[in-house]
């Protein structure tokens, strides 16, 4: 992964060689958010935490969304969290910056070798499905189709910024989830780690940075779980269960959410 990584962030130099279109900037946009979506709604809570059910054709968009982020496979992905959560701020967390550093886990380990594989012992309740490994093993192709997409609207515009520099944003606005949200901010309930919540993050990740509230009840499909707690990925989720695109959408127990630390 380090090679197209470091390859996406040099194409970034490309703002300085092409024109700031407002399509262009628009496309960026619209990529981000559908992207992080990909990535939120669909690596995060759905594939890692099956926090609701879909269709098996749905599940392939969600797969195909979240590839286009470039962030590997929905197994891969799907694993790696699965392990974060079960070692998470211990040794055995593939990214956390307690036992390592801020840099560690914001994108260091993504460079390190023993986190490439897939460990499928721990995905084993997506394996039998065949289009899955099929995007798990061609990450790469949702990602190509897309900047040919982006480039078909605005030319080279449209592929700087609608595609590298939307790629990037993805990119480290996800990663603050595992930095930033495990060293600043408020922790509301006792959990084994040290998630915390911070509005910022979950601004730029449509919801993902009420992370405490997630450590401390994983299944469910809101993060936010006060109203002032702004989480677009699951104002989508209960959209699209209102036209039966997903269904069986899990919140948390109001007696989990009740358990808030005396300090809080």
């Amino acid at each position: 992964m380090s090679v197209p990584f470091i390859a996406l962030h040099l194409a970034c130099i490309g703002v300085f060689f092409v024109e700031p279109t407002p399509l262009c900037l628009g496309l960026c946009a619209v990529t981000y958010v559908i992207r992080m979506f990909g990535i939120t709604g669909g690596y995060h809570r759905y594939f890692s935490h099956r926090s609701y059910k879909t269709s098996r054709a749905f599940q392939f968009v969600l797969g195909w969304l979240g590839c286009s982020a470039m962030q590997k496979g929905p197994l891969w992905w799907a694993a790696h969290h699965r392990h974060h959560h079960l070692y998470s701020d211990q040794a055995d967390d593939p990214h956390s910056p307690r036992t390592r550093s801020f840099l560690w886990s914001h994108l260091g380990w993504i460079f390190s070798e023993a986190n490439n594989p897939t460990d499928w012992h721990t995905i084993r309740d997506w394996g039998p499905y065949p289009e899955l490994r099929f995007l798990n093993r061609f990450h790469w192709i949702p990602g190509i189709s897309l900047a040919f997409v982006c480039w078909l609207i605005d030319g080279w515009s449209g592929l700087v910024w609608g595609f590298f520099v939307s790629t990037v944003l993805v990119y480290h606005a996800t990663f603050m989830v595992n930095s930033i949200c495990h060293l600043f901010g408020r922790k509301r309930y006792q959990t084994k780690d040290e998630s915390r919540n911070n509005l910022l993050v979950a601004l730029l990740t449509l919801g993902e940075g009420w992370h405490n509230n997630h450590h401390h009840y994983q299944s469910s499909a809101n993060q936010g779980f006060f109203w002032w707690e702004i989480d677009v990925s699951y104002y989508t989720l209960k959209m699209l269960s209102w036209v039966g695109l997903v269904w069986h959408v899990r919140k948390a127990n109001p007696k989990h959410i009740a358990k808030i630390l005396p300090e809080a």
